[in-house]
Order: C-alpha cells, then sequence, then structure tokens
C-alpha cells in the first residue's frame, strides 16, 4: 500500500451512510466514499447498494490481517457489521457476518463483541436463507464462547439449531454444527435440547443449498 495502513482504511471507508428502519440516516466517521469510486481511472457503474456491498466485502477481507485490527476497531469497523447485521440486504449481512468471523479471533475484539451485545444478532443470523451467512455464525459462536458468554452462546434455541444443522445434507453445515455440539455444549444441554425438538416442529430454518 502507498499510503499508510490506517490511511488506507479510512480512505476505503469515509462516507458509508446506511438508512436505519426508521429512515433516519446514520453517519460513521468510516464509510463509503462513492465519489471516490466515482473518481477512479476505470469506469464503475455501481448502485449506492453495490458500493456499499462492495466496501463491506474489502472490510471483511482486511479484517483477515490481525495488523489491521486495532486500525479496525479505531474506525469503529465492528460497530459498522454489527449494525450491518439488522439489514434487509442478505449480501450486506453475509459480509458484515463474515468480517466479524474474522475478528473475532483476536481477543481484544472478542471482549468488544461481547460488551456490544452482539451476541444476540448472531444468533438472529443462524436463520439466515444465505449459507455463508450461516457458517460464519456458527463459527463466530464458537469463537465468542468463554466462560462468561457460554449461557448465551450455547442457549437452548442455539442447541436445537445446531442439532437441526448436524442433520442437514449440507456436508459443511452438518460437520460445523456436530462440532459445536461436542466441543461447546455439555451432554445435559444437548439431550434436553433434542427433547425438546421431539415436542415441537418450531425451529430455525435451514439455509438453502
Amino acid at each position: 500500500m502507498e499510503l499508510g495502513r490506517l490511511e488506507y482504511l479510512q480512505a476505503l471507508v469515509t462516507e458509508f451512510q446506511v438508512t436505519d428502519s426508521t429512515g433516519n440516516k446514520r453517519r460513521y466517521s468510516l464509510a463509503l466514499s462513492v465519489s471516490s469510486i466515482s473518481s477512479h481511472p476505470r469506469s464503475f457503474s455501481f448502485s449506492l447498494a453495490e458500493a456499499k456491498e462492495q466496501v463491506l466485502a474489502n472490510l471483511a477481507n482486511f479484517a483477515y490481517d490481525p495488523s489491521n485490527y486495532e486500525y479496525l476497531r479505531q474506525l469503529q469497523v465492528l460497530d459498522l457489521f454489527l449494525d450491518m447485521l439488522t439489514e434487509n440486504n442478505e449480501t450486506l449481512v453475509e459480509f458484515a457476518m463474515g468480517g466479524l468471523c474474522n475478528l473475532c479471533l483476536d481477543k481484544t475484539n472478542k471482549e468488544y463483541i461481547l460488551e456490544a451485545n452482539g451476541v444476540e444478532p448472531i444468533i438472529n443470523c443462524l436463520s439466515s436463507s444465505n449459507e455463508e451467512t450461516v457458517v460464519s455464525a456458527v463459527t463466530t459462536l464458537m469463537f465468542l464462547t468463554t466462560p462468561r458468554s457460554r449461557a448465551q452462546t450455547t442457549a437452548l434455541p442455539v442447541v436445537e439449531c445446531m442439532l437441526r444443522f448436524s442433520l442437514s445434507a449440507n456436508t459443511r453445515l452438518s460437520n460445523l454444527a456436530s462440532i459445536f455440539l461436542q466441543d461447546y455444549c455439555s451432554p445435559p444441554q444437548v439431550e434436553e435440547a433434542r427433547n425438546l425438538s421431539r415436542h415441537t416442529a418450531v425451529g430455525i430454518p435451514l439455509p438453502k443449498d
């Protein structure tokens, strides 16, 4: 990168705007600069939604690199990812969930997500019809499980969901769910969820293949 790492990330996320459920715009110090994209020497014809998706995908990719963690925290990218989990745009949710999955291996990021009440919206992503979103959500719940957070990350509805995922024809998802049940849930938890599942047809739907 010719620019410093922080400057590059800051330039990437300068004026990103999202609209909340009430129609009010929230401006972040980080965000998509539509003007910076349109001034690129190559020709782009992004809609606002496509431009937002592109930036979020880039941010999720930068979240792979631990050397970016401090900068991403400084630029409030963790908050942005968490906010995007409630968007109606499945692509934005997918990239945001992937970004959080990349970030939560770090202890500081993990603590930040837990303190920000991030577990609930991540659990809600288990009901996504997007396979990538669900896989990232399951993996993130694993990474976020600590003695303090275990009661929430392995709550009964989550364990029920993992039981259903473990029976999925999707090998990737079923293997991941089986690991979750074996390594993060106690036998009594699994048994309770299994017994409850026998008496109800209600559950988190499986993602589409």
